[in-house]
């Protein structure tokens, strides 16, 4: 082992456990999807497939924060109709509003688990409050990577017309159900002298 690995493994190794941590969004682990009713019959399900942001986490503290943000245009139905009919002006209108946005500081821990982040979701240019609930957290090292990382399962219930996204009201709930798995890994600050 070389001095500058081995020193970084020490620099890790020496970090206190539950100080202030930095961590940012695995966009191939986290797939915000939605459910709405069609037609009073079936439940529907859409989902995203690129979203960025950045959580940090207190534990002693019981504090932090999240900042999520979804690219609209990748949402995925399924079907490359229906995908373009949520991508127009009557649903996501993905030209003019290219991302939503979720922006919380306000976390409520069970112990050192957040179970909840109360914060405000920003679509198609309008901005409300919302409450995400925090299931099944953990956080430990990834097998494969060894990076330290964390993950949840996320919900929340939604109006779209909140949001002004009114289309085919009696038709699609106006109800929208949002689950999403994430995945997030620690950011490390960089050690001088040393290189992959």
């Amino acid at each position: 082992m070389n001095k500058p690995t081995a020193f970084l493994l020490a620099a890790l190794l020496a970090a206190p456990a539950h100080a202030a941590e930095n961590f940012t969004l695995d966009p191939a682990h986290t797939w915000p999807m939605f459910e709405v009713t069609h037609l009073g019959f079936t439940t529907q399900r859409g989902r995203f497939d690129r979203t960025s942001g950045k959580i940090t986490l207190d534990t002693d503290a019981r504090q932090g924060s999240i900042e999520l943000s979804i690219d609209t245009a990748s949402i995925n139905m399924g079907l490359p109709a229906w995908d373009k009919a949520m991508k127009s002006v009557d649903f996501f209108d993905v030209s003019a509003y290219p991302a939503m946005r979720f922006v919380s500081d306000k976390l409520v821990f069970d112990g050192e688990k957040p179970v909840s982040a109360s914060g405000k979701l920003t679509l198609l240019g309008v901005t409300r409050p919302v409450t995400l609930a925090i299931h099944d957290f953990k956080c430990g090292t990834h097998p494969m990577l060894l990076k330290r990382m964390c993950g949840a399962n996320i919900s929340a219930t939604i109006k779209r017309s909140d949001f002004g996204m009114i289309k085919f009201l009696s038709m699609v709930s106006d109800e929208v159900h949002i689950i999403s798995p994430v995945e997030a890994f620690k950011d490390y600050p960089p050690i001088e002298g040393f290189t992959n």
